[in-house]
């Protein structure tokens, strides 16, 4: 097989657990607001749906990593400054996300969670600057438009993210009381219409990017708009990329 071939099946498994983790952590976190189940039994949930959680984040920090590398297949010619740049965005972004799930609480980790937060959010304004910058000044996606739409997709998944961050504080707000009275049989009513409702702002998000996952399937099995067969640039992007 060659590294096309690998790079292919690694893309694929990550949208597979990408949407089905977050799939797990959508259905979990229904039991963690449903105030008929026991604090105990809630807090399980919670906790499985973090752990799920941890899965899909994952898959969000390598997918542009791999799509990069794969674009180059298609006939997307990179700078080399670009190709080392996304190359090392993958395990950057992941150390930071392993970080904080392992060292959540800690002091560094509200340091990185800020740091993480004005990437992802830097992150999203360069690949609609990018976008739009290489389809209005240059040539580089003209055979590959798809690409361009694969990007914008992936930057409005990226800020549903981060705009998920902006209501979700409720329900942790929630959890953490879970943990706390864990041995009583029922939060208050407050808190628990508190997460019902944070949870409720944050599923139009959820929605989204689950329908963005589905847009960025499409986009790379049909490629609307591709001029250049695969084939022809096989042998071109691995000389480029050096393997």
């Amino acid at each position: 097989m060659s590294l096309y071939d690998w790079l292919i099946i690694f893309h694929l498994l990550l949208f597979v657990y990408w949407l089905g983790g977050d799939m797990g952590v959508f259905y979990s976190s229904n039991f963690a607001i449903n105030p008929k189940l026991s604090n105990s039994a809630r807090a399980t949930a919670a906790k499985i749906m973090i752990d799920l959680d941890f899965v899909p984040r994952i898959c969000m920090t390598l997918m542009l990593t791999v799509g990069g590398l794969l674009s180059s297949y298609n006939g997307v010619e990179h700078p080399q400054w670009q190709t080392i740049g996304f190359i090392l965005l993958g395990p950057g972004w992941l150390a930071m996300v392993l970080y904080l799930h392992f060292a959540h609480g800690t002091p560094m980790a509200n340091v990185v969670t800020k740091i993480d937060y004005w990437f992802r959010v830097a992150l999203v304004a360069y690949l609609f600057w990018s976008v739009w910058y290489s389809f209005t000044f240059t040539e580089k996606l003209d055979d590959a438009p798809w690409v361009g739409a694969k990007l914008i997709v992936f930057a409005v998944m990226v800020l549903c993210g981060v705009l998920i961050r902006r209501y979700i504080p409720g329900y942790i707000q929630g959890i953490v009381t879970l943990r706390n009275e864990i041995d009583k049989p029922s939060m208050s009513d407050e808190m628990n219409e508190t997460m019902a409702k944070s949870l409720g702002k944050c599923r139009p998000f959820v929605w989204v990017i689950w329908a963005g996952l589905f847009i960025e399937c499409w986009l790379g099995v049909a490629k609307p708009g591709n001029a250049v067969p695969v084939s022809e640039v096989l042998g071109a992007a691995e000389v480029f990329l050096g393997f």
